[in-house]
């Protein structure tokens, strides 16, 4: 009997995606025009991401570009930068807004540490509850004989293999980032 675990698979995947997204979106000091991301301008009347009015390039390891393709909304593109509160300096100068990534002090970066880790509990939490549901249909089937008692444990195996796999990928992750927070 072969199990499909194409729905378990799909939340482990979902679990990952979800933690790389929240982790892009964590300061390390590093410019990254990924953490511009959540930044909303007030422009032509209504609330735009900034994607969509500006061009986001890395300067330098501590700076990033933002050139508007309408000069005449620089200024919105500032106050949606600084509304943001994401510990950034701004500067305007004649090409566009200089967004400087101030160094991280010791206490910002283990708050953010304690940050990732939290992140990290939550992805795991979505792995053990797709684990739980997928051990309990295996023990369905198994209760309506459409699989034999072997086939479950040998199922439960393979379904401890999968998580195993996905928990370590998803401790990778935090170490990675962890890596880059001190780095």
């Amino acid at each position: 009997m072969v199990y499909d675990f194409k729905a378990l698979d799909g939340k482990l995947a979902g679990a990952k995606e979800w933690l790389a997204r929240e982790y892009r979106g964590v300061r390390t000091g590093r410019a990254s025009p990924s953490i511009l991301d959540g930044v909303s301008v007030s422009a032509y009347g209504s609330m735009m991401p900034l994607k969509q009015v500006a061009s986001i390039g890395v300067e330098d390891a501590r700076s990033l570009r933002v050139q508007p393709f309408d000069p005449s909304i620089i200024k919105d593109i500032e106050r949606g930068i600084v509304a943001a509160d994401i510990g950034v300096g701004t500067a305007t100068d004649s090409s566009g807004i200089r967004v400087t990534f101030p160094e991280l002090s010791t206490e910002r970066r283990e708050q953010l540490v304690k940050l990732a880790k939290g992140k990290l509990e939550e992805a795991r939490t979505t792995v053990r509850v797709a684990r739980d549901e997928t051990w309990k249909d295996i023990q369905e089937k198994e209760k309506a004989k459409e699989i034999s008692e072997d086939d479950k444990f040998r199922l439960k195996d393979e379904l401890q293999k999968k998580v195993d796999a996905c928990n370590d990928d998803l401790e990778k992750a935090f170490e990675s980032k962890e890596k880059e927070m001190n780095g």
